[in-house]
């Protein structure tokens, strides 16, 4: 599942995840930023201002390469089911909004694995952002050097795989569409 904070995607994965347990999928759960190799100098970084682009892209594929090793793979060949909570188009994104150079992104990415699936979750930022500020996410400052960034669609239609669905769960015809692929999935 792909999209920005306060999406939905993370609340989607852990429903489907109970839904596919409940029914006897074998299941694993992975996130985007989780490795133990990378997260003590990943937040440093942040908090200090310390990484570049290029250096913080770098981080994020030794997150990704570690997680696949050890917790994608392994379960891909036990024969289960694996439900990421982003994957390598979170970084392909990120990195070449922060102006690291795409086929590079690329490149560093190439050993993951095509999905069978891929959702993205569009979602407008006034309500992702209304959903962060009610819940999880407490805001304690600002700093002026953050920004929002959209990148039009048009911007990524290249580099799409066909796996990869776009959904807007905010309306009901959108929210019909995901429950016919659901329905189709099994």
């Amino acid at each position: 599942m792909e999209g920005i904070d306060g999406s939905g995607k993370s609340t989607q994965l852990i429903l489907l995840e109970r839904w596919m347990r409940s029914r006897g999928y074998p299941v694993h759960f992975t996130e985007w930023n989780s490795s133990a190799l990378v997260r003590h100098s990943m937040q440093r970084g942040k908090k200090k201002n310390l990484l570049t682009p290029t250096t913080f892209s770098l981080l994020h594929a030794v997150d990704f390469a570690d997680r696949l090793t050890y917790q994608i793979l392994p379960p891909l060949k036990a024969g289960m089911i694996v439900l990421a909570d982003r994957y390598v188009y979170t970084a392909f994104a990120r990195d070449v909004a922060r102006g690291v150079h795409p086929e590079w992104v690329r490149a560093v990415y190439s050993p993951a694995l095509r999905p069978d699936l891929t959702l993205y979750f569009r979602v407008p930022i006034d309500i992702s952002l209304e959903r962060l500020l009610s819940g999880r996410l407490k805001i304690i400052g600002f700093f002026d050097r953050v920004r929002v960034l959209e990148i039009p669609e048009t911007a990524f239609t290249p580099y799409r795989a066909p796996e990869i669905a776009f959904m807007n769960v905010n309306t009901p015809e959108e929210l019909d569409l995901a429950r016919g692929i659901a329905k189709e999935l099994g």
